[in-house]
């Protein structure tokens, strides 16, 4: 009687460790870090201060003890349901107080100069 009560406990514990998936269950996204999107590369430029480039983007989550002139962004999703990662990447570098350069995964957009062309055209 023990032993078939010590087996199915054993049998039990090792059920729950095993990586059997119930069909149609909802499994939740998980993101970590700051989000990175297209708008907020566009918004930054090469001269902006600090706080100017915090109020963009957010707080850093790496602040880099070594180099006080660095700052990087990270972004990590799974999405669990369709098996999707996706990871993106900034990080920006400041001179004198005063963003230097930046250097991200997603790429600014090529609309960028030419709305600015056509405001100043509209401006005259």
């Amino acid at each position: 009687m023990y032993r078939q009560l010590a087996t199915a406990c054993l049998v039990l514990s090792l059920a729950a460790c095993s990586s059997l998936e119930f069909p149609g269950v909802y499994r939740l996204s998980i993101d970590q870090g700051n989000i990175i999107t297209q708008e907020m590369v566009d918004q930054l430029e090469i001269g902006m201060t600090r706080s100017q480039v915090e109020y963009v983007m957010g707080t850093p989550l790496v602040r880099d003890t070594f180099n006080p002139d660095r700052w990087d962004y990270i972004y990590t999703l799974n999405d669990r349901n369709n098996d999707k990662q996706e990871h993106h990447q900034l990080t920006v570098f400041f001179q004198d107080g005063k963003l230097s350069e930046f250097r991200t995964d997603i790429k600014p957009s090529e609309e960028k100069p030419a709305e600015s062309a056509a405001a100043e055209q509209e401006a005259k």
